[in-house]
C-alpha cells in the first residue's frame, strides 16, 4: 500500500523508488503483485505514465486511511511499551507566528513517535520563569537577556520585525516604516493579560515604538483590528518575506536616521543540567529548519 501511495503521490515509478528506498523494479513488482492478490487492476500504464482506476482510486483513498491507523497504533503500542515516561516540554514565545517551529516538531515525532511532545505558549518572562521552575524543558524566544552560563544558547535565526496595518492607510505606501512614523498611530500586541506590560515595555523601550497600545488574545483578533483601522501590529519575518493579504500591508520598520533594520534574534535555550539526548537532537532539529 505504502509503495501505491508513493507511486501515485509522486507521480512516476522512479521517485516513489528513491523516496522508497528500493530499486523501480521492486516498486513495480510489488504493486502488480498487489493487482494480482486483488485481482483487479489498480493502475492503466501508459508507455511512461500511468492513470488510476476508478478501483485504484478507491483503494488508495482508503489505503490512506489504514496506514494512517496503523502508524497510530504502532504509536500508541510503543508508548505502553516506555510505560509513557518519554516526554518532552516545549515552550514558545506568544509573538512568534512563523512555520519553523511545527516542522521541526512533526520532524522530530516523525523520528522518535513514542516521546509524548507537550507544548506551551507563553510571554518572554513566563517561558523564562517555566524554565527556572522546570516547566519546561526547551524554550524557544526571542534574546532580551544576557546570555546564561547555566543554560545553552542555540542560536537559531535572526529575524526582521515588519509591521502589519491596514492597506487603506495611507502609511502602506511607504517602502519602509521608521519608529517615529508610528506615533500616531495605536500599536497591537498579542500578548495574554499577565504579560501586557512587559511586553509594552520591551516594544516602548527596546524596539522604539511610542504612542498607544492595544492588546489581543490571538493573531486573527489582532488582524480585526488591523482591518478596521485601529492600529497596526509588529510582527517577526524570519527568511524572505511572503505575504500575500490584499487587506493588510507588510513594511519594514527601520531605526529612525540611521534606517537599519530592526531586528531579533530568536534562540533554543534549555538548562545544562537538564540537557539529554531528546532536547539536544529537537534543538538540532530545530536549527535546521530555521
Amino acid at each position: 500500500m505504502e509503495y501505491l501511495q508513493a507511486v501515485i503521490e509522486n507521480g512516476n515509478f522512479y521517485l516513489a523508488a528513491e523516496q522508497c528506498k528500493v530499486s523501480q523494479s521492486a516498486i513495480s513488482q510489488q504493486i502488480k503483485k498487489l493487482e494480482d492478490e486483488l485481482g483487479v487492476q489498480l493502475l492503466e500504464r501508459h508507455n511512461r505514465t500511468f492513470s488510476l482506476t476508478p478501483a485504484g482510486e478507491h483503494f488508495y483513498q482508503k489505503s490512506l486511511i489504514i496506514t494512517g491507523d496503523l502508524k497510530q497504533l504502532v504509536r500508541e503500542t510503543k508508548r505502553i511499551a516506555d510505560n509513557n515516561n518519554a516526554v518532552l516540554r516545549i515552550g514558545y514565545y506568544k509573538g512568534y507566528h512563523g512555520n519553523e517551529l511545527s516542522e521541526a516538531i512533526a520532524s522530530f515525532s516523525e523520528k522518535y513517535p513514542t516521546v509524548n511532545v507537550k507544548i506551551i505558549v507563553g510571554s518572554h518572562e513566563e517561558l523564562y520563569h517555566a524554565l527556572e521552575n522546570d516547566s519546561v524543558d526547551l524554550a524557544i524566544n526571542d534574546q532580551r537577556r544576557a546570555f546564561s552560563d547555566a543554560y545553552h544558547n542555540e542560536v537559531l535565526a535572526e529575524s526582521r520585525i515588519y509591521i502589519e496595518l491596514s492597506s487603506k492607510n495611507p502609511l502602506s505606501k511607504l517602502s519602509t516604516l521608521e519608529t517615529r512614523d508610528l506615533k500616531n498611530t495605536p500599536c497591537i500586541l498579542v500578548i495574554n493579560q499577565t504579560g501586557q506590560k512587559e511586553e509594552q515595555a520591551y516594544y516602548e523601550n527596546i524596539i522604539g515604538l511610542q504612542g498607544d497600545f492595544l492588546f489581543a488574545d490571538t493573531m486573527q483578533e489582532a488582524r480585526l483590528k488591523i482591518i478596521t483601522g485601529q492600529g497596526y501590529m509588529p510582527v517577526d519575518v524570519i527568511g524572505e518575506q511572503v505575504w500575500f493579504d490584499t487587506a493588510v500591508s507588510r513594511i519594514p520598520l527601520v531605526r529612525n536616521q540611521s534606517l537599519s533594520p530592526v531586528k531579533k534574534t530568536y534562540c533554543a535555550f534549555w538548562k545544562k543540567e537538564n540537557s539529554g539526548y531528546y532536547i539536544e537532537e529537537l534543538a538540532r532539529i530545530l536549527k535546521d529548519c530555521f
